[in-house]
């Protein structure tokens, strides 16, 4: 049975690499996984705590809502500034007064052209909200550029990459459903 994926795109670029390499993992899992890319990060407010427990907005509580129904979470994000994306930063910070991640099967990919101080904060991020992951279903993709094109073919390195870490993160998928741990 196809698990479902909700994918988390930190990019606010149309002609994003990073969601060309979600759209290529879709192709890669074939009938192993259903993703499901999220468009709705730039309709997010700014983050308000006084608003996030008790009167969260719509966009937060139906973003909230598919994170809790998904099977498990793939984030794919470039690096801007040392960073994270601010659009991706506001999404997580409108989950941390919850427990929708609370070892939720987390895939986190930083493809950028460097990308290791972004791909840092977001796995302490991840933690810091208890997101499950692993090295296995963590991967950095230095130089995304020249490892996918315009039109989304993959280096032959990065597809046999991607196809590694589909399995892992199917796997953790797969045993955490049979277990409910989330």
């Amino acid at each position: 049975m196809k698990k479902n994926i909700l994918a988390i795109i930190g990019s606010a670029s149309s002609n994003s690499s990073n969601l060309r390499l979600v759209e290529q993992i879709a192709l890669l899992s074939g009938n192993s996984l259903n993703i499901e890319i999220y468009e709705g990060l730039q309709d997010l407010p700014h983050f308000n705590p006084a608003l996030s427990v008790d009167q969260p907005p719509e966009a937060v509580q139906l973003i909230r809502q598919k994170i809790e129904q998904a099977d498990g979470i793939l984030i794919c994000t470039p690096e801007y500034i040392f960073s994270i994306p601010s659009g991706l930063k506001n999404l997580l910070e409108w989950c941390v007064a919850t427990t929708i991640f609370a070892q939720k099967p987390t895939g986190l990919i930083t493809a950028s052209s460097n990308g290791a101080e972004g791909h840092r904060e977001l796995t302490r991020i991840m933690q810091t909200i208890d997101a499950k992951f692993t090295a296995d279903t963590s991967l950095l993709i230095n130089g995304i550029k020249s490892k996918i094109d315009l039109n989304g073919n993959l280096r032959e390195a990065l597809k046999n990459q991607l196809i590694q870490f589909i399995n892992n993160l199917k796997k953790m998928v797969d045993e955490a459903t049979r277990h409910k741990t989330f």
